[in-house]
């Protein structure tokens, strides 16, 4: 589950997916309708990678977060962000008991129930445990494999200039 590129922007419902910065900001298209708009840099926008839920002892990743609720609901859509608060906190306290009630409101508790509808929806909630890390080691050792072979042409080159 790679959240990196996916963005909440204040003022706009949804979810949105980040295409090319520009020189005002962002250009970004919604994943559920796939319409393109700009986003300033002076809005409000969090890459859902960054977001972290407090709990008593610290905080946690909203990737973990909806790894739990993935794993509560089977793979499958939980409670409607709409439902009553008593019943976003009971799904809540289930998935993350000791999540600070102090610091984390209803509001936040719907908006990550209805982020999580949503990737679920859209199919990008996995279980894969390091599978992103995978990608970025193949990436890295990609990148090295192609650095030692300019380095190998270099030396090849050199050679052949001395003979």
């Amino acid at each position: 589950m790679d959240l990196k590129g996916i963005l909440s922007i204040g003022g706009y419902s949804g979810l949105y997916k980040l295409i090319k910065q520009t020189k005002n900001g962002f250009v970004v298209e919604s994943l559920t309708d796939k319409k393109r708009m700009q986003a300033f840099a002076t809005s409000k926008i969090s890459t859902l990678e960054d977001i972290a839920i407090y709990t008593e002892t610290g905080e946690v990743s909203l990737k973990d977060v909806f790894k739990k609720i993935f794993e509560k609901e089977n793979g499958k859509q939980t409670i409607s962000h709409k439902s009553s608060a008593d019943e976003l906190k009971k799904l809540f306290a289930e998935v993350l008991p000791d999540y600070d009630r102090d610091r984390v409101y209803v509001s936040d508790i719907k908006k990550v129930v209805n982020w999580y509808n949503q990737l679920v929806d859209l199919g990008l909630i996995d279980l894969e445990e390091g599978d992103d890390e995978k990608k970025d080691d193949e990436k890295d050792e990609n990148n090295e494999k192609a650095i030692n072979k300019e380095d190998n042409k270099e030396e090849d080159a050199t050679e052949k200039n001395k003979e």
